[in-house]
């Protein structure tokens, strides 16, 4: 069977800085507070009328496509990860083929909020692995300001906007590529963690626009303890089923949702936070895109045959880890 292999990774971010400084005028907060309980220092925003979660995963798409030498015609598939889709339809996957020019790819959305990432890649590597595809792009991209409350200063600290992408392709080589994976939902968290407007339960209206219905809510004490336990679980799990220890592990590679959460899970297992990826401090939590940023940002010191555990929690609830072992030098 072939292995899915990831060859190349790219992301964008818009270019407007929301800083901890702006944010203290916007609402009751100041930034040592958000540094010390969030580890955010700023985030980017797209800010141009009229643009979406598709105008920020072309960019690094064509970046991709530039840096794994691959011709627009020859990728099959985009599976675009994301809680933000331009519109209800046409879906995000299918305009972002259309943007950057994949005229044989045809492209879906893929929704498990900050999982979906890692949700995205397992199911991507099947179509590689089924040998019905050669070239799959995975999108992690959200545009987490349009459906942000500015006057809530317990979300609003939180996230940013950014895409990042990964090429897969196949392999004959059966150490490489994605190996184990766990992946785990339970839908009581949706209690917890929210956008109750525009769905087919509570229709754009009026009423929920003057209800705010159409902005993120969670519950971030009852979410925190979850995502700590369930990405610890997950971890643990992906080790286990692998026959490996932490040493074994290169790098961690989790969801940027707090850096007191990253700090917690490498603690439980004792990974030394010199193998956690953290990029948070720069882009906050950018929701899909945060684990494929992660790797865009650390691709230099990753080196064939490096063993990673990929691992996130988000709305629904949804978590998850994947082994995966990397495929190239820079």
């Amino acid at each position: 069977m072939k292995q899915a292999v990831i060859t190349g990774v790219a992301g964008f971010l818009p270019d407007y800085v929301l800083t901890n400084q702006e944010l203290e005028t916007m609402v009751d907060t100041n930034d040592q507070w958000i540094r010390e309980r969030t580890g955010i220092v700023e985030r980017r925003l797209l800010k141009e009328k009229g643009k979406g979660t598709s105008d920020l995963a072309v960019p690094a798409v064509l970046e991709l496509l530039k840096k794994t030498g691959t011709a627009p015609e020859d990728v099959d598939l985009v599976v675009c990860c994301t809680v933000t889709a331009d519109f209800r339809f046409p879906d995000t996957g299918t305009l972002i083929c259309h943007k950057a020019g994949l005229t044989n790819a045809y492209g879906y959305d893929l929704s498990a909020a900050c999982s979906g990432f890692v949700y995205g890649l397992h199911a991507a590597a099947q179509y590689i692995k089924a040998g019905t595809h050669k070239k799959v792009i995975v999108v992690g991209a959200d545009k987490m300001s349009s459906i942000m409350d500015y006057t809530n200063r317990n979300t609003c600290i939180l996230f940013g906007d950014g895409a990042g992408v990964v090429m897969l392709e196949p392999s004959d080589d059966e150490t490489l590529g994605l190996r184990e994976t766990v992946l785990y939902g339970d839908g009581s968290g949706g209690a917890e963690l929210y956008q109750l407007g525009g769905g087919s339960v509570h229709g754009t209206t009026q009423e929920t626009l003057d209800k705010n219905m159409h902005v993120i809510e969670q519950n971030g004490r009852v979410v925190f303890k979850r995502a700590v336990k369930g990405m610890s679980s997950a971890i643990k799990k992906v080790l286990e089923k692998s026959n490996l220890a932490g040493e074994d592990i290169k790098w961690v590679v989790p969801h940027q949702a707090n850096i007191r959460i990253i700090e917690s899970v490498a603690g439980q297992l004792d990974f030394p936070m010199e193998k956690v990826m953290v990029t948070i401090e720069k882009y906050g939590n950018t929701t899909a895109a945060t684990i494929p940023l992660c790797l865009r940002d650390y691709e230099s010191q990753l080196k064939k045959g490096d063993q990673l555990i990929l691992t996130a929690f988000g709305g629904g609830y949804t978590w998850g880890a994947i082994r995966l072992v990397w495929g190239y030098n820079s």
